[in-house]
């Protein structure tokens, strides 16, 4: 029998997922000072100070004479571990693309990554509209929670429809072409890819990683998230994945008959059936 998408590890792992690397990232300042060593004394002094102010488990020592303790251990531990039982518990749903090879877990995994993201906040800003309309004790965080989410959500499901053949494509010109110019185009875009990921990684890697990260850049406010030290890094990890995943369908698709393109191709038989079946036509 079939295995059926939708199943409750399909929910539970990528949440659990979320949640670990949610805890690494809030506590970036443990983990920045015990692996990356800074020359300078007041560099010193301001990071050990942000996670004074940002520690979940002030109580806690640190491990192994360090600043994270066991937690910020277990939940890095737990982040590469989660993903793996991730990728390995997917069930393809009917509507995705196919066939699913393993190597395309790996930006599955990322799509439900990111729809439990999706969900976390909706929830957020129901939160907040009941605290703010109903109780009058609106939050100090939920926006700017809400903000740092969706940043996530943009980068990331940009992966996932990378594998899914999903993005945006104009199939005028490219469906005029013989069976070698289509995949002379494929080959050629996905070079213009590379060579821009290249780009943009190589001219400003030095600024998002040595400023940005290595300092834990904060947004400066009452909730203060570090979303320039954590969205403009994921940037470039972003590009990254896209480009290698553009790759890993080009490799894929290189034997595959293309498909032919229609009109009948945006009509959703589905939302069709619904429609009649809303007006009672048969």
């Amino acid at each position: 029998m079939k295995d059926e998408s939708g199943g409750l590890l399909e929910w539970l792992i990528p949440f659990a997922f979320v949640f670990c690397a949610g805890w690494v990232i809030w506590h970036g300042p443990a983990y920045i000072l015990d692996f990356i060593p800074h020359e300078s004394e007041s560099m010193l002094a301001q990071m050990t100070a942000l996670h004074e102010r940002k520690d979940v488990t002030p109580g806690m020592s640190g491990l192994f004479g360090g600043v994270a303790d066991i937690i910020d251990w277990v939940a890095l531990i737990l982040v590469p571990i989660t993903f793996i039982l991730g990728m390995r518990t997917i069930v393809p749903a009917a509507m995705e693309f196919q066939p699913v090879r393993r190597i395309d877990k790996f930006a599955m995994f990322i799509g439900r990554i990111t729809m439990i993201l999706i969900i976390s906040m909706t929830l957020i800003m129901l939160y907040e509209v009941v605290m703010r309309y109903a109780v009058e004790a609106p939050t100090l965080w939920a926006n700017e929670l809400t903000l740092w989410i969706a940043g996530f959500v943009f980068m990331l499901s940009g992966i996932y429809a990378m594998q899914q053949r999903s993005h945006i494509r104009i199939f005028i010109l490219y469906d005029m072409l013989p069976r070698l110019g289509k995949k002379f185009c494929d080959a050629v875009w996905v070079l213009l890819l590379w060579g821009f990921a290249f780009f943009l990684v190589f001219g400003s890697y030095k600024q998002v990683f040595a400023i940005k990260f290595y300092r834990w850049e904060v947004f400066g406010t009452a909730f203060d998230p570090p979303i320039p030290a954590t969205i403009q890094p994921m940037i470039l990890i972003t590009i990254c994945l896209i480009s290698l995943q553009a790759m890993i369908n080009l490799i894929a698709d290189w034997n595959v008959d293309p498909e032919a393109h229609s009109a009948a191709d945006d009509i959703d038989e589905e939302e069709l059936a619904a429609l009649k079946k809303s007006v009672g036509a048969n």
